[in-house]
């Protein structure tokens, strides 16, 4: 179908922070399939993963006990607030049972009418139905029929209308990114989500963080929402969690997860034997001192050099977001354009990004030269916006 706006690039084979195209051309990818491959193209830890787990058992289905769940759960528990953990396929995936969670718990309460779900402007939560609801971009919605029951749109930033929603006697939860990916790369400051948290506890209403893209070290911390000392009732993860194969996975307390008892829920794939492996080996080299302390070395390198070129090309770049290797630069000139010219001209690949901005979102061991050489292909690529810009 012809639903993508496709590069004109056509991918070959990778390796680590590299890209090459079908013709050899080399690129440094700063995308990595959007914060997905947290360790880079092939490494070798999920290579050898995929490889002895693919020569032992693919798929049996969530009939029988499969042990590779139980131990992947374990650590994400051990590393997290979590208490149970449920597996899929993919992030919007996740959401949808974090979603559905949410809702379950007040039925199972005795408060069947705590339906609503309140998200915010900018978020993305994924493409299936809930997802699209519960962020509701109208470029996602539109055509797909009337606007799903029970979920509500805020303005980010907006603490009058949030506590209204917290206090309204049919909130259910509040659903956000504690760094908004596509959206802009915008943070929610430590002390909101602190705040949110209490009133999350003083009103019964569930908080749901959407970790998908900012969770798993991304932040240089293992969940984003680790640096305001709190934590959600329940999370979705996916992306970085199986660095590049397929996995999401919802995690919540036993208190928010009471309605999830056997029936409500299912998947044939989600857990599979394969993907659990392949999380494992994922989720062992990404939570270690050195990779976190990595992503937070990197990220101040790259925060003071963009900081740099956003003051000597202010005609370019009006303003640097995000967190650790999550990064968004605001544009004056057209990201998209600016996205082919980086890609183009310096072989440098970027993302797009909602407010006109584009994301950098490098893997988690990127090392210092290549954060560099990151940095003098994007003033380059500035150097050649300004000329374009100029010419008109």
């Amino acid at each position: 179908m012809g639903v993508y706006n496709r590069a004109p690039l056509e991918v070959d084979r990778g390796r680590g922070a590299r890209l090459w195209g079908k013709d050899g051309t080399e690129y440094l990818d700063c995308v990595q399939g959007i914060s997905t491959n947290g360790l880079g193209h092939a490494h070798p830890v999920l290579v050898e993963a995929v490889k002895a787990q693919a020569e032992k058992l693919w798929h049996v289905s969530n009939i029988y006990k499969i042990p590779g769940q139980e131990e992947l759960a374990d650590k994400l528990v051990e590393a997290s607030f979590a208490d149970v953990v449920f597996f899929t396929n993919s992030g919007t995936e996740a959401v949808e049972c974090a979603l559905k969670t949410a809702r379950k718990f007040h039925s199972a309460n005795g408060q069947p009418e705590r339906i609503d779900i309140y998200g915010f402007d900018g978020a993305f939560h994924g493409r299936t139905y809930g997802a699209i609801n519960a962020a509701a971009n109208p470029s996602y919605t539109e055509g797909f029929g009337p606007k799903m029951e029970g979920f509500h749109q805020l303005t980010w930033g907006d603490r009058e209308a949030l506590e209204a929603a917290f206090r309204a006697p049919t909130t259910a939860a509040v659903i956000l990114e504690p760094v908004q990916g596509e959206g802009g790369c915008r943070e929610t400051p430590v002390e909101e989500l602190r705040w949110m948290r209490q009133m999350a506890d003083e009103t019964g209403v569930l908080l749901i963080f959407d970790e998908v893209q900012c969770g798993m070290g991304r932040t240089g911390k293992l969940w984003a929402h680790e640096w305001a000392d709190m934590a959600p009732d329940i999370m979705a993860v996916a992306k970085a969690l199986g660095g590049g194969f397929p996995i999401g996975a919802c995690l919540a307390s036993a208190h928010a997860a009471k309605g999830m008892t056997v029936g409500v829920h299912g998947s044939t794939f989600g857990g599979n034997p394969l993907a659990m492996a392949v999380g494992q080996a994922a989720f062992g080299a990404i939570n270690t001192p050195e990779i976190l302390s990595n992503v937070s070395e990197i990220a101040a390198y790259l925060k003071q050099q963009l900081n740099g070129l956003c003051e000597r090309f202010p005609d370019v770049i009006v303003d640097v977001r995000g967190k650790g290797l999550l990064i968004g630069l605001k544009l004056v000139p057209n990201n998209r354009d600016f996205m082919g010219w980086a890609r183009d001209e310096q072989h440098l690949l970027i993302a797009g990004g909602g407010d006109n901005c584009v994301r950098m979102l490098p893997p988690l061991n990127l090392t210092l030269d290549e954060a560099r050489e990151a940095v003098e292909r994007l003033e380059r690529t500035c150097e050649f916006a300004r000329t374009k810009m100029k010419a008109g």
